[in-house]
């Protein structure tokens, strides 16, 4: 079967006026993003595995967790109380493929939760063999005098503290060939300067999984990141981006149009 030009694929920028309050919902995004839920077609790479997401939601965990499923692979997804209509909308297309979906909402800026989240998808699923780090954190401020210390906490706990506490707690119950993926963003090494804190946790993450890798290869676990660029999720139309970025997301891009989620999942 020949390859298609990926391009004029999915739609391009200008990108209708939109704002959500955070974290924001894919089900009301214009328009709506595509993780895959009628063009994923799975072949059971993951069959038999069990997997824990967070953020899987919306997005690219969202699009991970419906790869994941169509690949073989329970899955349990990890989401704010804010975000239940889209995480309905992952478990019943999870259970569609004949898989077991199960959602646990919950603030990941809470130690102790993230603790009782990877004990609840461990019990929920019989084990564990996948963890993605993917729920994040990302508001646009002007200047570093925008971001106040309860910003940069938030952000801060939310992208970096919590993939810590979860790989820390993942890593009592997983066995050999278990695999930890992170989620990164290529803000990491080129920052845009209204996103500062964010890109500064993009950089952290490279660096903890490069470590986590290292310490964990003899246990026979492999621990990965993934650092997009521009992508089409409700992280952007919530306090992401600024109006303007907004309305030309993505244009930028070798492509001219951000990515989609469906697109990296795979």
């Amino acid at each position: 079967m020949a390859a298609s030009n990926p391009t004029p694929r999915y739609p391009t920028p200008p990108f209708p006026d939109q704002k959500q309050p955070w974290p924001g919902l894919a089900s009301k995004m214009e328009p709506r993003p595509d993780h895959g839920e009628t063009s994923y077609r799975g072949s059971g790479k993951l069959t038999g595995k069990r997997a824990l997401i967070t953020g899987g939601d919306s997005g690219i965990g969202r699009a991970a967790a419906i790869a994941f499923a169509r690949e073989g692979a329970d899955v349990v997804i990890n989401h704010l109380p804010e975000e239940e209509p889209d995480a309905r909308e992952v478990i019943e297309l999870i259970i569609a493929e004949g898989r077991k979906g199960v959602s646990i909402p919950g603030d990941l800026r809470d130690e102790a939760f993230c603790r009782r989240l990877v004990s609840e998808a461990a019990e929920a699923l019989g084990g564990l063999d996948v963890l993605v780090n993917n729920a994040a954190r990302q508001q646009t401020r002007p200047s570093i005098a925008d971001i106040s210390a309860e910003d940069f906490d938030a952000t801060f706990k939310t992208n970096v503290y919590a993939p810590f506490w979860l790989s820390k707690a993942a890593l009592e119950i997983m066995g050999e060939g278990a695999v930890i993926v992170n989620t990164a963003s290529e803000q990491a090494g080129d920052p845009s300067q209204d996103i500062m804190d964010y890109a500064m946790t993009r950089a952290a993450v490279l660096n903890f999984t490069k470590g986590l890798a290292t310490q964990l290869a003899s246990r026979g676990i492999r621990v990965n990141a993934v650092a997009p660029g521009p992508f089409w999720t409700p992280l952007q139309v919530s306090g992401g981006a600024t109006p303007e970025k907004l309305r030309n997301f993505g244009a930028s891009s070798p492509f001219g149009r951000p990515g989609q989620p469906a697109e990296i999942a795979g």
